[in-house]
């Protein structure tokens, strides 16, 4: 748990230090009157097999789980999401461009070396070099650390990257403009340091359990593929002796029905979502168990706008325009997610564009419209849009693709012909990565509170933008939010011009936003319900005595 160990922490945005007296911690900590039961060992489900435990090679969310107990980086947050100490335990900024975070002396890796500033700047480094060739390197451009963009490209060596260790516990960083948010974005897995040495000695097999070596609260103990990864407590960190849960093992259970079944007969503390079909069953006869948090994330299609027809935003709207959103969030999945008509979440801090056409409009006007664009693009009786549906493997993705062709056949009739495809994660990925789709089941999850968060992913060169979507127009708005705008609200003028760019082309068909159903264990301590972002820490949990 996070307690009083802070010597200064920064008001975000506010580019002055402050002493620790007025930073107020709401960590998870067990409370004076609960037991603990003798045994400390958390068995968490995580949706599907990770694609790999480096953290500058990963970009999706089972990754992420992980990695947050194995990792470290200079900040993490707590339970209500709020941006506190990690390896690092201050950073002051006099101008939000350049940022001196102090490190830990107690920081070390779980061989006992000491954690060190020198580490941090290999790390960022390694993350930003083409030859690491991260999926996530886009993300060091978008923190805005001089040279980065130049660097990711290849036009600037490594070295020219902006992130300074002055001495084993000094690291500096510089922003080519002032960006406020910079310290929240620093909490992501792509800001992780990785063990130079490890990384030296074994190149790719550093991961594996006998050669890792991390920063984070726990070790890697077993990594069985498609079975299970085992971490247990990492003596050397430096908050293990608040650390309380000794072992937590992490379940890759693609089927959400066997994952409840796994729970249900006490094999599973904390569940990685819940069927669809059963979540109304489950909150009557489990209501102590169901766990419904925010989550800052957007469920929506992407279109692969290098391939026809698709290439046509009459042809991407029509599809979009005849999804019933209101069906999918309240009557398929009805946890309390809500309809999407844009890819920003309506949860994040500050930001409220205005409402897109289409979303005023009722179901029968958008489907009498996509008619008409589908007509204007050369589809109907007799020619009719034939494509195929991505989606990764799971039963509440099937659910939904199986719900929006039935939506796309009923509504639209002899206008199209769609055929559901389903493939493994990594499969997906790459499928993803290389175009190889039509139309895909996508969703994005915030990295930090920010509306650039989000939209980010639409742009040009964004690595993650595997729609392949460009607008001049949406680019400059995006990259004005950085350069032109002093303030908040006149960043959130730019992105509200930036989200009306993506609904005019509609290169992805939001269709809502989540929430994060679970089953949590009862004798599952310090759950953090509230944290927006699902940002979860087993040091900041326990095991209750029942």
């Amino acid at each position: 748990m996070y307690k009083n160990k802070i010597t200064q922490a920064l008001l975000l945005g506010a580019g002055m230090a402050v002493s620790a007296t007025s930073f107020t911690s709401v960590a998870a900590e067990v409370p004076a009157d609960v037991k603990l039961a003798p045994v400390q060992e958390l068995v968490r489900g995580n949706g599907t097999e990770v694609a790999s435990l480096d953290p500058h090679k990963v970009e999706g969310v089972p990754e992420a789980h992980v990695l947050r107990d194995l990792m470290e980086g200079l900040v993490i947050q707590d339970a209500l999401g709020n941006t506190i100490p990690g390896a690092a335990e201050s950073w002051t900024t006099e101008d939000n461009q350049t940022f001196t975070f102090k490190i830990r002396k107690d920081a070390k890796w779980s061989n006992g070396d000491p954690v060190t500033a020198q580490d941090f700047e290999y790390s960022f480094k390694r993350a930003a070099d083409p030859a690491t060739a991260s999926p996530y390197a886009w993300y060091i451009e978008y923190t805005k650390l001089k040279n980065a963009k130049d660097v990711i490209a290849g036009k600037k060596s490594v070295d020219e990257l902006a992130v300074k260790a002055v001495d084993d516990h000094t690291l500096v960083l510089e922003t080519e403009v002032a960006l406020p948010y910079f310290v929240k974005m620093l909490a992501h897995t792509t800001m992780y340091p990785v063990h130079k040495a490890s990384v030296d000695k074994h190149g790719d097999s550093w991961t594996k359990p006998d050669n890792f070596i991390g920063n984070g609260a726990y070790k890697l103990s077993d990594w069985v593929v498609n079975e299970k990864i085992v971490l247990e407590r990492n003596g050397s960190y430096w908050d293990n002796e608040d650390t309380v849960i000794d072992k937590v093992s992490f379940l890759p259970i693609e089927n959400q029905n066997a994952e409840m079944n796994r729970f249900l007969s006490g094999e599973i503390d904390i569940t990685y979502e819940v069927p669809n079909e059963q979540f109304r069953r489950l909150e009557k006869q489990y209501p102590d168990n169901v766990v419904v948090s925010p989550n800052l994330c957007t469920y929506y299609y992407g279109f692969n706008t290098q391939r026809a027809p698709f290439d046509d935003n009459r042809v991407r709207s029509a599809l979009s325009y005849t999804i019933d959103r209101d069906i999918i969030a309240k009557a398929i999945l009805g946890q309390g997610q809500k309809p999407a008509y844009a890819l920003t979440h309506s949860g994040i801090t500050g930001f409220n564009p205005e409402t897109p056409e289409y979303a005023t409009m009722n179901q029968k006007e958008r489907i009498a419209e996509a008619k008409v664009l589908l007509t204007e693009a050369g589809f109907g009786k007799g020619n009719p849009l034939d494509f195929t549906l991505l989606y990764n493997t799971s039963e509440n993705h099937k659910k939904i693709a199986v719900a929006i062709q039935s939506m796309w056949k009923k509504s639209l009739g002899d206008f199209v012909n769609v055929t559901l495809e389903n493939q493994e994660w990594k499969t997906y990925l790459d499928s993803s990565k290389q175009g190889d789709f039509d139309v895909r089941r996508a969703g994005w999850c915030a990295d930090y509170n920010e509306a650039s968060t989000f939209l980010a992913i639409a742009m040009t060169e964004n690595g993650s933008n595997d729609q392949k979507y460009s607008s001049a127009i949406f680019d400059k708005a995006m990259n004005d939010a950085v350069t032109v705008a002093k303030t908040e609200a006149e960043r959130n003028s730019y992105y509200a011009i930036a989200e009306a760019q993506l609904a005019k082309d509609m290169p992805i068909a939001p269709i809502y936003q989540y929430v994060q159903p679970r089953l949590v264990a009862t004798s599952v301590g310090g759950y953090p319900d509230k944290n927006p972002q699902d940002n979860i820490y087993t040091k900041d949990m326990f095991i209750i005595a029942e």
